[in-house]
């Protein structure tokens, strides 16, 4: 899926389910992606709970909506969510939304979005339900993407050894199943229409999550493939090829 820095998008963060110790990873991902037109974090500020996200929303010109918790038990925070959700979808302003949860209550939500044409990006912990890493477009999950000023218990993942990355049966299909579809007559794959199909087949699926900054150094870090550089006019680009593959 093409990246297109000029998306306008639609910002909503789940205070009760996100931490702020992820606000500048998770603006600068954003980033990525388009422009942020709305950042909005809803919650109940009234209580003390939230208190760690409050210098976070003044640094990054976050605007808060309250949503008092009327009854114990029941989320109010998620049905204004997605109630504003649907009026900023209606509004037919935006190219695509960032959800910031790890709530299986924004499934629905993320699925209608992109009946609607629009792109959803999710945000969540690894514990978000697999319902709602599925209904999004691409999903980041947001371990990866803590601050340096971060405690001591939240680390981004470290890079996995060859024996870990290669004993990994998922990661291992996903990978020899992308170079396949993305080979030519000799094997040989882009490393960026591998990361099309791979982003396509597993919405979640994010080099970071295994240690690794970019596709191409997860690649040479399982040490099953062959990665050689060729250069088009200015531009250099890498191909992939699972060794063995050699016609």
């Amino acid at each position: 899926m093409a990246n297109d820095v000029t998306q306008k998008l639609a910002v909503l963060i789940d205070a009760d389910n996100a931490r702020p110790a992820i606000v500048d990873g998770l603006l600068a991902e954003v980033a990525k992606y388009g422009t942020a037109h709305v950042k909005r974090i809803y919650g109940d500020w009234t209580g003390p709970n939230l208190n760690g996200w409050k210098t976070a929303l003044l640094d990054h010109s976050i605007q808060p909506i309250q949503q008092f918790a009327y009854t114990s038990g029941k989320n109010a925070t998620d049905s204004a969510m997605i109630i504003d959700a649907m009026d900023l979808l209606y509004a037919e302003r935006f190219d695509g939304f960032c959800i910031v949860s790890s709530d299986s209550d924004f499934t629905r939500l993320a699925s209608r979005i992109r009946e609607a044409g629009l792109i959803v990006y999710g945000f969540g912990e690894q514990k978000t339900p697999k319902a709602f890493v599925s209904a999004c477009d691409k999903f980041i999950y947001t371990e990866v993407l803590v601050g340096t000023e971060q405690n001591e218990n939240e680390v981004a993942p470290a890079p996995r050894s060859a024996h870990e990355l290669r004993g990994d049966t998922k990661l291992m299909n996903l990978l020899r199943n992308a170079v396949e579809a993305a080979s030519d007559e000799n094997g040989w794959a882009a490393l960026g229409g591998i990361g099309s199909i791979l982003s396509k087949r597993s919405p979640d699926f994010d080099s970071r999550n295994y240690g690794y900054s970019k596709l191409s150094g997860l690649i040479n870090g399982i040490g099953l493939f062959d990665v050689e550089e060729r250069q088009f006019g200015n531009a250099k680009h890498l191909y992939v090829r699972l060794r063995g593959k050699a016609k």
